[in-house]
């Protein structure tokens, strides 16, 4: 009988105040361009009712679809389960748990932005995902932009 040798796949948990906008825009450019080689979470302190249309409207401007990704609670369970986690304004509302990976990526809210203020937070948060992807050894999968 052999040993399953494969290494886990790092996990990532992004988490913002409301998980409608940059922590949602984070969590599918990780799963698009992970290409199923990173396990992606998000989650928010006081997730909203649903995510930022603008946000949406972003990526599915790169060919990215997150309509059908729903705010979620944050939970200390989610903090647990995840390698990285990755705040985005969430403050002093976020767990922290000993021997974890943290990052506070600065990044301003789409919350009531226009597309032209919305693209630019899209861009940044793409920029910082690559980065990720790197430091994690994944090499990104290509994009294809929507027509």
């Amino acid at each position: 009988m052999t040993e399953n040798t494969a290494p886990a796949k790092p996990s990532v948990l992004f988490v913002c105040v409301h998980n409608a906008g940059r922590s949602q825009m984070a969590a599918g450019f990780l799963t698009a361009l992970g290409a199923g080689n990173v396990e992606v979470r998000s989650a928010g302190s006081e997730p909203a009712d649903q995510i930022n249309p603008t946000a949406v409207e972003a990526m599915l401007e790169l060919g990215i679809d997150i309509r059908t990704e729903t705010p979620k609670v944050l939970t200390p369970d989610a903090v647990k389960a995840s390698d990285v986690v990755i705040t985005m304004g969430c403050g002093d509302v976020c767990p922290i748990f000993p021997g974890k990976r943290y990052e506070d990526w600065k990044l301003d809210d789409p919350a009531g932005q226009g597309i032209e203020a919305v693209r630019p937070i899209r861009d940044d948060i793409q920029a910082r995902i690559l980065n990720l992807l790197d430091e994690l050894g994944v090499t990104p999968a290509p994009l294809t932009p929507a027509a």
